[in-house]
């Protein structure tokens, strides 16, 4: 996501579950509002800390570093944020996880600046960490990156949507993010490239945060519409928002004549682009970001090699109405392989 997030390390629990915070990655259960805890036993302690644990996207993530651990023979310890910028929550599962041992810790920072203290006392005490999907600000304030490159899969989008136009002049909305998030700004801007716009190009007509929320959404659309009736492409930052957008459109009865493009993947949106409601989506794979950060935590106890830069986990536009010159599957190929 970009993506949506929710709940987190609940220090209460941890105390009626263990009285020592120290302690609070232990198996406690999980789920929403838990926010902790122990997949598997023994063997390399491997920490997963994702924005909620009720967006599809984090759920399949969580799959993917447990099936990862459990091959490699690691035990995981898992926790979250209870809402999309969570900070303080990502900060207390980061201290707990140093505190239990962890060799490794993967994230996806609900604040890509304000996390960077945690995890620099994280990785002074020997912890290899490892952002998934969200890089933090700066990038090295991590080991390495494990992520989709998000502004190309804003591209992808941005030219599927241009070529889709076939030169009849556009009037775009776009719903975003929120203001400053790494991933939000990049979809964004990867967008405005691959539609051949620049930031304040007239034909941007209308920009809306939504938190990628489908309600958001929907009200971000209904202003922009109020604002300009006569919108005809609409950028999301991800499907949530993108059928939030549908409804308001289809409430005026111009769902047949907008163009929504997206970025995500998963298998609501892809059945959305497989109906029609979406005309393309930019697909990302998060169950192989946290597979592959799980088997780079597990080599680094063995040999100390630790992982770092950039690995790009792919990205593919999907569709089934392919346009000229955009590299594109169609939504067969996105049911085989989307998440949630």
């Amino acid at each position: 996501m970009s993506r949506n997030p929710r709940p987190h390390l609940s220090l209460l629990r941890v105390a009626a579950c263990t009285g020592v915070a120290a302690l609070a990655l232990t198996a406690c259960g999980s789920g929403s509002g838990a926010g902790s805890a122990k997949s598997g036993s023994g063997g390399v302690k491997v920490g997963l800390i994702t924005k909620t644990d009720t967006n599809p996207f984090f759920v399949k993530m969580k799959e993917g570093a447990e099936k990862s651990a459990k091959e490699n023979g690691a035990q995981l310890l898992t926790a979250a944020g209870k809402f999309d910028g969570d900070n303080a929550g990502q900060v207390t599962a980061v201290e707990n996880m140093v505190a239990s041992g962890v060799k490794g810790i993967l994230i996806t920072p609900s604040d890509s600046k304000a996390i960077v203290p945690a995890l620099a006392k994280a990785r002074a005490k020997g912890v290899l960490v490892i952002a998934l999907d969200t890089p933090t600000e700066p990038q090295s304030a991590v080991d390495a990156l494990f992520a989709t490159d998000n502004l190309k899969a804003g591209e992808l989008i941005g030219a599927y949507a241009k070529a889709a136009m076939k030169g009849k002049k556009a009037k775009i909305a776009t719903l975003d993010l929120a203001p400053g998030v790494s991933v939000g700004v990049q979809r964004h801007d990867g967008f405005l490239k691959g539609f051949g716009v620049g930031a304040k190009d007239p034909s941007v007509v209308c920009s809306q945060d939504t938190a990628g929320d489908q309600t958001k959404g929907q009200t971000a659309m209904e202003n922009c519409l109020q604002k300009e009736p006569g919108i005809n492409v609409v950028y999301t930052i991800n499907e949530p928002a993108a059928l939030g957008a549908y409804t308001a459109l289809k409430a005026k009865g111009r769902e047949k004549d907008v163009l929504i493009v997206s970025v995500d993947g998963g298998c609501t949106g892809t059945k959305a682009v497989k109906d029609g409601k979406i005309a393309a989506t930019s697909q990302q794979y998060p169950l192989k970001m946290a597979a592959e950060g799980v088997q780079a935590v597990v080599s680094y106890a063995k040999d100390g090699k630790k992982a770092s830069g950039y690995t790009d986990t792919g990205v593919t536009l999907i569709t089934d109405k392919a346009q000229s010159g955009v590299d594109a599957k169609d939504t067969a190929y996105g049911l085989d392989n989307c998440w949630g």
